[in-house]
């Protein structure tokens, strides 16, 4: 026992001994910093000539200008703010808000530096917007800012933001998360599903720019609608060719999706970037707040190993289906498999606006000519949300609906794979007279 005594008290000795920086809970540790970069988490709000580049801010002249930085904390706490900028000539003074409190700063330093801006309380868990304003300038700009940097308790639980931009996250991240609606057959029906019918209802308010609200998608190709500009909304049917390319003047002739015929109003090409293949769209002026229903067909052809896939729009106002077109899909012989609907924002600029999506009355049709109502679906997200970097991601069932909210740094979030249920509509499928389609 004596000597097991004296070893104990001999390290005990040797501890006492060490630097400070090795004997753990009596160091003091400096508070964790995260380093935001504008690229992937910068929105320009009001603008005169500032933009948002990989860089950062840039062209940041106008005093009007508002530019707004996003991040999500997990705890509520204290967070020290910090900027990255460089002033390219003169001295400026600028602002920043957040929770609440308005920090104001002298700069003047030519080279990037990083300069500490003061400490605010967040109050609670969830995103946190941060305002930047030119008050005043000697020089053609503000500043040229790269990266907002934040220290304190508000972060012990973590963050969430766009991290970096590898894999072009700054542009997927800006974007923000696309979600989806993926739809459980069932099981008469299941691998033999011909047609499928399902209708869409934006409602007011939601319709924002750069949203393509997809009803119709399946293994091989998707088919919704979409706002592009202020004055220009289209209906959209794409089709993938087999061959794996984002260039779609190297697919091989006999990996090419064929166009068999088109509505009158349609216009046909070419899609790359995400994959390639058959592209086709309508200029047509749908509004929020109005219901329209969307039909695919599947007639697939074994001896040619072939798939045709046919695009129908309806506004239920109207009472006429319009035929969008119609593509032949080679290595495919298969019905509508991988049966889905998503919401997804494709203009990085309108990552910061929520949009929602109402999904409902959904249908298979299978071989034998028999309706099947779908009344369940599970819900996933895109990459963006996967890895963490955006948190403002939603869906669920509002009664006979289904809906997908995301964007805009809302705080709810809905947890990937979670499975949905809507009621039935408690009423008979519709009535589609196949052979009189157009």
């Amino acid at each position: 026992m004596k000597i097991k005594k004296l070893i104990f008290l001999l390290l005990a000795f040797q501890l006492l001994l060490l630097p400070a920086s090795f004997a753990g809970s009596s160091a003091e540790t400096e508070p964790a910093t995260i380093t935001i970069p504008l690229g992937g988490n910068g929105y320009v709000e009001k603008n005169g000539k500032a933009r948002i580049n990989n860089e950062g801010l840039i062209n940041w002249s106008n005093t009007s200008d508002v530019i707004a930085i996003y991040f999500r904390t997990e705890k509520a706490g204290d967070a020290t703010l910090s900027l990255r900028l460089s002033v390219p000539e003169g001295n400026s003074r600028i602002s920043l808000t957040v929770a609440g409190k308005t920090l104001t700063k002298e700069i003047n330093n030519l080279g990037s530096a990083v300069i500490q801006l003061g400490k605010v309380e967040i109050k609670e868990p969830g995103y946190v917007k941060a305002e930047l304003r030119g008050l005043s300038k000697t020089g053609q700009v503000f500043a040229e800012v790269s990266d907002l940097l934040v220290s304190g308790t508000a972060l012990d639980n973590g963050a969430v933001y766009v991290k970096n931009n590898e894999g072009n996250y700054f542009h997927w991240g800006r974007r923000g998360p696309s979600v989806h609606l993926n739809y459980t057959i069932p099981a008469a029906a299941e691998n033999k599903v011909e047609w499928f019918y399902n209708e869409i209802m934006v409602p007011e308010g939601e319709d924002k720019l750069g949203t393509y609200y997809m009803a119709n998608g399946f293994s091989g190709g998707y088919f919704g609608m979409q706002a592009n500009s202020p004055t220009e909304r289209r209906v959209l049917f794409s089709i993938w060719s087999p061959f794996s390319t984002d260039d779609p003047k190297s697919i091989p002739d006999s990996m090419k999706v064929i166009l068999l015929k088109k509505g009158s109003k349609t216009r046909t090409g070419e899609f790359g970037n995400e994959g390639s293949g058959g592209q086709s769209f309508m200029i047509y002026p749908w509004k929020a707040g109005k219901t329209y229903a969307f039909l695919t067909h599947a007639k697939p052809n074994p001896t040619k190993k072939t798939t045709i896939y046919t695009a129908y729009f309806k506004d239920l106002e109207q009472g006429d289906w319009q035929l969008v077109a119609s593509f032949e899909r080679p290595q495919s012989a298969v019905y509508l498999k991988g049966i889905y609907s998503f919401l997804e924002n494709f203009s990085p600029p309108t990552g910061d606006q929520s949009r929602r999506g109402d999904y409902k009355n959904q249908w298979a049709v299978d071989a034998e000519g028999r309706w099947h109502e779908i009344t369940s679906a599970t819900f996933t997200a895109d990459a963006t949300a996967r890895i963490n970097y955006r948190k403002d991601y939603t869906g669920g069932s509002d009664n006979t609906s289904f809906y997908l909210k995301n964007c805009g740094f809302f705080n709810d979030f809905t947890p990937i794979k979670t499975p949905f249920h809507r009621k039935s509509t408690g009423k008979t499928h519709p009535v589609i007279d196949f052979n009189k389609l157009p």
